[in-house]
């Protein structure tokens, strides 16, 4: 899939190594597109990747009075986290947590879902509708563009083959302004937008005194309608308002038509959506749904960067070249298996089949593991990002012979069925345990999002993370055991 693997430990060292592959190169943060599209061929002539995930600093967001930068290494569940985005940048933080499922929110960063420039991404939607900035940075400098000039069509825009995406800058919401950002999706989780939107209006009163709407997943980038935010501004939200303004949203031109929805599907779910947020916003209901406390499946370091490589390590696709990694607590060394993904480096060249390989492409979960403590689906995660890592699968989930609580309740409740799915859902509960030692049913079934059973045993599973969260110690009942 590649030839050059750079883990760089510095902005400068990518940007060199930019300069000198241009073209032939691509960044690699979370690579939950990239790593797919690299597999099926649909990246001709990139032949080298550099990878920035273990570089220190770029996952910090960051408030600066009025505005909210993010760095390059943000991820999706990095927002839903924060604290700031959910206060003054909500739309931002739904649109986030509607990424994916957990392992997929613990890669995938939100500069990627911006580069990537499909009209169906989720976090352009809510960024673009509050204005945002991204700053792109090369040997040559630094300039920063607005989201309509950086988007050039589908999947295009306007970074040239040397530059980095280093920031996402945004205004916070004034005082006066309220947010909301809806998706409709084919199921309930893992879903792509058929039609999403953010909505954000100012208030004097009643009275809205500006208006913003965006639309994703209609046209070939992300669009705004302002015949329908102009119809809004002066106006208080009574039903009859509502009604207009939703109608002229759906009013636009003619929206795509493909495989997900039919052009006239989309016309009448833009003006279903578009009224659903117009509502919430007049109810003051915009945060209802909001998850609270949701699993993360991060870990201790809440997923940010651990143990950076203390210098930059390249991995060449031949027989020579290594990759040395830690698993289930044992270190390896391997020779080759550099051009493939972590899934088929720890069953082909570690020899640990237990970790699964379902659909391939970050949908069903079979192949969760613990990459430095964070939950990933190792479809989607390059093999030389196991150089220097730790990581955990199935197999590591027993101690000292004895089964994990997780794995003993799957036995007694038989939540196995066919049993191919069953490591990747209990990589996914034993670190929910972790965070959690008495999670909610709504934490559970959240937690477990990016786990597919065509069994269709749910209800078992979720007995079965229900029984061993009993047996769970909390941390009140330990410290009243050690008083004792």
């Amino acid at each position: 899939m590649w030839r050059n693997y750079y883990s760089v430990t510095s902005v400068e060292e990518a940007l060199d190594l930019l300069a000198q592959h241009g073209a032939a190169a691509r960044v690699v943060a979370g690579g939950t597109d990239l790593v797919i599209e690299l597999e099926r061929s649909l990246r001709p002539g990139v032949d080298t990747l550099i990878d920035l995930s273990r570089v220190p600093g770029l996952d910090q967001i960051a408030a600066f009075g009025d505005t909210i930068r993010l760095g390059a290494l943000v991820t999706h569940n990095h927002v839903v986290d924060s604290r700031v985005i959910q206060e003054r940048a909500l739309p931002l933080a739904q649109a986030s947590w509607q990424v994916g499922a957990p392992q997929i929110r613990n890669r995938g960063t939100v500069a990627g879902n911006v580069i990537t420039a499909s009209p169906a991404n989720d976090t352009i939607t809510p960024l673009w509708a509050l204005g945002a900035e991204v700053t792109l940075t090369s040997v040559r400098g630094e300039r920063t563009l607005t989201f309509p000039d950086f988007y050039q069509g589908v999947r295009r825009t306007a970074m040239e083959p040397d530059e980095l995406l280093t920031a996402i800058t945004f205004p916070t919401l004034a005082a006066n302004e309220r947010g909301i950002f809806l998706k409709l999706g084919l199921r309930q989780s893992q879903a792509i937008a058929v039609v999403n939107a953010t909505v954000i209006l100012g208030f004097d009163g009643d009275a809205i005194t500006s208006a913003k709407v965006t639309l994703g997943s209609v046209a070939p980038t992300i669009i705004r309608v302002p015949a329908c935010e102009e119809f809004l501004t002066g106006q208080a939200l009574d039903e009859s308002v509502i009604r207009e303004a939703a109608r002229m949203a759906a009013s636009m031109p003619k929206p795509i038509d493909d495989v997900r929805g039919s052009a006239a599907y989309r016309t009448e779910m833009v003006r279903i959506l578009v009224g659903r947020a117009l509502r919430a916003l007049a109810a003051g209901a915009e945060r209802a749904g909001w998850p609270q406390d949701p699993p993360m499946l991060w870990g201790e370091n809440r997923g940010r960067v651990r143990d950076p490589l203390p210098e930059m390590v390249r991995h060449e696709d031949d027989a020579a070249d290594t990759i040395v990694t830690t698993v289930n607590g044992k270190t390896y060394t391997r020779t080759g298996g550099v051009n493939k993904t972590l899934l088929r480096f720890l069953r082909e060249d570690i020899g640990l089949p237990g970790t699964k390989e379902g659909c391939a492409e970050g949908e069903c979960g079979a192949c969760t593991v613990y990459l430095d403590g964070v939950a990933v689906m190792a479809c989607l995660v390059p093999a030389p990002r196991a150089h220097g890592a730790q990581i955990v699968t199935v197999e590591g989930l027993a101690q000292d012979g004895a089964l994990h609580p997780l794995q003993e309740a799957f036995i007694e409740t038989g939540a196995v069925q066919c049993g191919y799915c069953t490591p990747g859902f209990l990589m996914s509960g034993a670190k929910l345990l972790e965070e959690r030692p008495h999670p909610t049913h709504d934490q559970i079934v959240q937690s477990i999002t990016g786990n597919l059973c065509r069994c269709t045993g749910y209800y078992k599973i979720i007995e079965a993370f229900e029984k061993a969260a009993e047996r769970a110690t909390s941390p009140e009942d330990a410290r009243a055991s050690e008083a004792k």
